[in-house]
């Protein structure tokens, strides 16, 4: 099996506007965890604006609560689309292959129900031990340094990377291998097309040789579990759909969660009233995390739709059959029309119904145990560091350019 030869560059049935009237795609990151003031812009003047990606193809950008919930949930924006021959991307490279995140239902239902059990409140519940043991032994480990200490190798990718490692039964010791192969994969100009393709085809033959030694010797974790339910019915889990979804498991299990974990810490040391109401109240952890979700996303958009048909949005505004469409869900998350005040943090907001996990079919399946891991992660931090500080000036912080997902590259603490 390999993966698929790039789509032959042909317009898409109905495109957006000509390419000299699109804005370039993905805007100029604001300092810090501000948010790129074109979202603020478009939102009010421009909420289904055209965009060219780093592809060369044009998309409709989505900046509008409603209209961004309409992609998300709406069957007639697919995932499944993008994967056709001359359908529009948004990277050089295109990522043509059958894995849970570019599925459609019926056949996504299929194969995420094969894995959602794994994910329920109550086995969620059952992991927070074993994750907090995990926490304490890196904020162990990092007081026992001399600071300044690096936030983001001491915990905000430990900890991620030990638990889904954990989960899926990938060896510990190749995690630096597979997160340089996963933020390739998820790069959109920090990287060429070719390291694109040859990060796509190195954690395909690395999730293949993996599969294989499951076979052989299988273990009580996930990726064990589906091969075992491929072995038996092929047809519930054909063995591409295995390796992919093991992919997306291995790096959506740690990349958002690694980059959320640091774009919080950020927001908390830059923010030392809310710092310190949540040390004075631990009981408001799991407020401040959905907050600090809506405000920092790991993302700024949902992965990129075609639609099957004319659509109407809220605006009023169709978007014709065949269009490219990105849904901004950082715009989303601070649309005024839904969130009071909604560029300021808010630890006692009633309701929060942001877009951080996505919405619709493509919730993210992995949101409970990445709450988990944020609410232990943060709370755990703040309880055994009470003068935890910003070892840098705030606007030294740098964030990785030309990706899908982004916090920050290198976070020195102090204490």
């Amino acid at each position: 099996m390999a993966v698929s030869p790039e789509a032959p560059d042909t317009a898409p049935e109905s495109a957006p506007q000509a390419a000299d009237e699109a804005l370039p795609y993905p805007f100029e990151r604001a300092p810090g965890l501000q948010q790129c003031p074109m979202y603020g812009k478009l939102r009010e003047e421009d909420p289904v604006a055209t965009v060219r990606m780093p592809s060369g193809d044009n998309a409709f950008l989505l900046t509008r609560y409603e209209d961004v919930r309409t992609a998300l949930s709406d069957p007639r924006f697919s995932r499944a689309a993008t994967l056709e021959p001359g359908a529009p991307r948004l990277a050089a490279a295109p990522q043509n292959f059958k894995s849970l995140l570019n599925m459609d239902p019926p056949e996504h239902t299929r194969v995420r129900k094969l894995v959602s059990r794994e994910f329920t409140a109550r086995r969620v519940a059952g992991l927070r031990p074993r994750i907090q043991e995990h926490t304490d032994a890196l904020l162990d480990a990092m007081e026992q340094k001399e600071p300044p200490v690096d936030l983001v190798p001491a915990l905000a990718f430990q900890l991620p990377v030990t638990v889904i490692c954990e989960l899926l039964g990938v060896p510990f010791d190749d995690r630096e291998k597979f997160a340089a192969w996963s933020r390739v994969f998820l790069a959109t100009t920090s990287v060429t097309k070719e390291e694109m393709l040859a990060s796509q085809i190195a954690l395909r033959d690395y999730l293949a040789h993996l599969v294989a030694a499951k076979r052989q010797h299988a273990g009580d974790d996930l990726l064990s579990a589906l091969v075992s339910i491929h072995d038996e019915d092929g047809d519930r889990l054909s063995e591409e759909e295995l390796i992919f979804l093991g992919i997306s498991l291995l790096v959506a299990g740690h990349e958002t969660t690694v980059n959320q974990i640091a774009n919080s810490v950020v927001s908390l040391l830059t923010h030392p009233e809310h710092l310190e109401r949540l040390r004075k109240d631990p009981e408001l952890i799991g407020n401040a995390v959905e907050e600090l979700l809506r405000l920092h996303p790991p993302g700024d958009e949902a992965l990129l739709r075609i639609t099957l048909d004319d659509v109407e949005l809220s605006t009023g505004q169709t978007v014709p059959k065949g269009s490219a469409v990105l849904a901004s869900l950082s715009s989303a998350n601070r649309d005024g029309a839904q969130f009071e005040s909604p560029d300021e943090p808010d630890f006692d907001r009633p309701v929060n119904p942001h877009f951080a996990f996505s919405h619709g079919p493509h919730y993210c399946i992995g949101s409970g145990l990445a709450r988990a891991e944020l609410q232990i992660a943060i709370g755990s931090l703040v309880r055994r560091f009470p003068t935890l500080r910003l070892a840098v000036p705030v606007d030294e912080l740098r964030r990785p350019e030309g990706m899908l997902v982004h916090g920050i590259s290198s976070l020195p603490v102090a204490w």
